[in-house]
């Protein structure tokens, strides 16, 4: 078993509050706070960094997929938008709209198409986000 970590500070402040984000690899340091979740502040939110989870899983899973069948990708490129909703019980993420592009020779967009589903549905993050709606829109450069 694999198991990654992140240490996250807290403080509250006349702002609302805010922190910081130190993930296990050190790979970065970034900051979060109430305004960076819910208006325009620099900083980073739990959105973006889901986003960015799923986006990069989804890829990597449609990446090996694609050269284990023998279509090794030249590039790609995926953008995952995380929906925050807001409703009677609080908020919540209703959504994930995932968005790929790749440039893959000798593969047409039919069965592309299969091997993004794939990835899709069986990425770990988006088995971890089953009780949300994912969307995808995959096509080939």
């Amino acid at each position: 078993m694999i198991v990654r970590t992140s240490r996250v500070g807290w403080a509250p402040n006349n702002a609302g509050g805010g922190g910081t984000i130190h993930p296990e690899s050190g790979a970065f340091t970034a900051t979060y706070s109430l305004k960076s979740r819910f208006d325009a502040e620099p900083g980073t939110n739990a959105e973006e960094l889901l986003a960015s989870a799923h986006a990069s899983c989804f890829t990597m899973a449609l990446s090996v997929a694609l050269k284990q069948a023998g279509h090794e990708p030249k590039t790609m490129e995926t953008i995952a938008a995380v929906h925050l909703d807001h409703g009677q019980d609080g908020y919540h993420v209703s959504r994930i709209d995932l968005t790929t592009v790749a440039d893959v020779a000798g593969l047409d967009e039919a069965k592309f198409l299969e091997f993004a589903h794939d990835a899709k549905v069986n990425c770990p993050m988006s088995k971890a986000l089953k009780g949300i709606d994912i969307f995808l829109e995959a096509k080939l450069a």
